[in-house]
C-alpha cells in the first residue's frame, strides 16, 4: 500500500508541475507583475450526472457465441435518449482487445472461463451512446493482463473518453461547460487503486478537491449476486477476497471532499443514501451485459440514474429510469419500474430514517 500512496502522490505532483509550467508558458514574463486578479470560474447552477452500472457489450471474445448477432450496434438503442448529461458514467467491465490470450483460460477461451474482452471496434459504440466517463477499476479489466489494460486506455484516449481506476491511471481531471471535474475509481483487484486503503483514498480525494469544482468517486466493491442486495456496513468477503466495506469507504471519501459516489460490482441493484448532502449509489447493477452474465431475477434489473447536483456538488434530485435485460431481448426500458421499487425498498430497509423522498414514482428527492 505504501507504493500505491507514493504512486498517487507522484501522479499528483506531476500533474501540478505540468499545470504550473503550462501557465508560465502562456503568460509573458514581463506581464506577470501586472496581473492583479484572477477571473472567477463560471459555474453552472445545476449539473446533471447520468450514471449506470456494468457495461460489457460481448464477453469471451473471440468466441462468437458470446457476441451479439448485430455486432453490438443496437446495444443501447432503447435507452440512448436517456444517456444525456454533463457527465455520462458507466463501469467498463472488461477490456477492448482484438488479439491475445488470457492466463485465466490457459490455451483456449470457452464458455466456462470468465475472461472478458470486447472487440476494439465496440469502443466506438460506447462513445456514440454518449458515455464520456468510464471506470476501469474492476476485476475483468485485467483478464488479458497488461496488454488488455494498455490497449484499453489507448482506445479510450483516442476517443477522448475520461477514465480512471488503474494504478497507472488513478484519476482524471477534465472540464465541461466551465465546470472542472475530477474523477477517480477504486476496486479490490490487482493493478487497480485499492478500495481497502482508506488513508490513500482520502488523500487522493482531498488533493483532487483542491483542483476541481466537483469530485466524482466510483468504486467496484461488495459481494456478488441476489443474496447480497443489502449494504452490510462491514467488510464483504467473497471468494476469499476482501471486496471492501463499501459503506465505510463511501463515507470516508465524502468526508475527504467527494461530491458523489457511484458504486458497482455486486451485479444487483443496491440502496442509495444521502450523506452530508452528497449522493451515494451503492450498486448500479448490470446495465448492458451481453453473454456470460447471469440475468436471472435481481441480476436482470438495474437503474439508469439522472442525478442533479447544485454548483456546490450537493444533491438536488434524481430521475430513476428502470431498465431490464434478458438473453433474448437484451437491454430495454422496464415499464414495471422494478429497479426504482428495489432501490426504494432497500434504502428504507438499510438506512432507516434516511433523508430521501421516494413518494413520486421514478423520482428521488430530498425530504423537507
Amino acid at each position: 500500500m505504501k507504493s500505491l500512496t507514493t504512486l498517487v502522490l507522484l501522479c499528483l505532483s506531476t500533474l501540478l508541475l505540468f499545470s504550473c509550467e503550462g501557465n508560465r508558458a502562456s503568460v509573458p514574463p514581463a506581464s506577470i507583475a501586472h496581473i492583479d486578479t484572477i477571473p472567477t470560474r463560471l459555474k453552472k447552477d445545476t449539473i446533471t450526472i447520468t450514471a449506470v452500472g456494468d457495461i460489457m457489450l460481448g464477453s469471451a471474445y473471440p468466441n462468437k457465441a458470446n457476441l451479439p448477432t448485430d455486432d453490438a450496434v443496437n446495444s443501447f438503442q432503447d435507452v440512448e435518449s436517456y444517456l444525456k448529461g454533463d457527465v455520462v458514467f458507466g463501469n467498463l467491465e472488461g477490456c477492448f482487445l482484438n488479439t491475445g490470450k488470457s492466463s485465466k483460460c490457459k490455451d483456449t477461451i470457452g464458455n466456462s472461463c470468465f475472461a472478458f474482452r470486447m472487440p476494439e471496434r465496440y469502443a466506438g459504440i460506447v462513445k456514440s451512446a454518449g458515455f464520456n466517463v468510464l471506470s476501469i477499476a474492476n476485476n475483468h479489466v485485467g483478464d488479458f493482463g497488461n496488454k488488455g489494460r494498455k490497449r484499453t486506455v489507448e482506445i479510450l484516449d483516442s476517443l477522448q473518453i475520461n477514465y480512471a481506476g488503474l494504478q497507472s491511471h488513478p484519476f482524471q481531471i477534465f472540464e465541461i461547460d466551465s465546470v472542472k471535474y475530477a474523477f477517480c475509481a477504486f476496486a479490490p483487484n490487482e493493478n487497480t487503486v485499492s478500495i481497502n486503503n482508506l488513508i490513500a483514498a482520502k488523500e487522493l480525494v482531498a488533493s483532487l478537491k483542491e483542483q476541481a469544482d466537483v469530485v466524482i468517486v466510483s468504486f467496484h466493491g461488495g459481494a456478488e449476486g441476489a443474496k447480497f442486495e443489502h449494504v452490510p456496513k462491514k467488510n464483504e468477503i467473497f471468494y476469499a477476497e476482501n471486496r471492501g466495506n463499501v459503506y465505510q469507504f463511501a463515507h470516508a471519501v465524502i468526508d475527504a471532499g467527494a461530491d458523489i459516489v457511484l458504486g458497482h460490482g455486486p451485479h444487483v441493484t443496491r440502496a442509495v443514501e444521502l450523506y452530508k448532502n452528497k449522493f451515494i449509489a451503492y450498486s448500479l447493477g448490470n446495465f448492458c451485459t451481453y453473454g456470460m452474465f447471469s440475468l436471472k431475477g435481481p441480476n436482470g434489473i438495474a437503474p439508469l440514474l439522472q442525478i442533479k447536483l447544485n454548483s456546490s456538488g450537493d444533491f438536488i434530485s434524481a430521475e430513476v429510469i428502470s431498465v431490464k435485460q434478458d438473453k433474448v431481448n437484451r437491454l430495454r426500458i422496464d415499464k414495471q419500474d422494478a429497479a426504482f421499487d428495489k432501490i426504494k425498498t432497500l434504502t428504507d430497509t438499510d438506512f432507516p430514517g434516511h433523508q430521501l423522498d421516494f413518494s413520486e414514482n421514478g423520482k428521488i428527492g430530498r425530504k423537507k
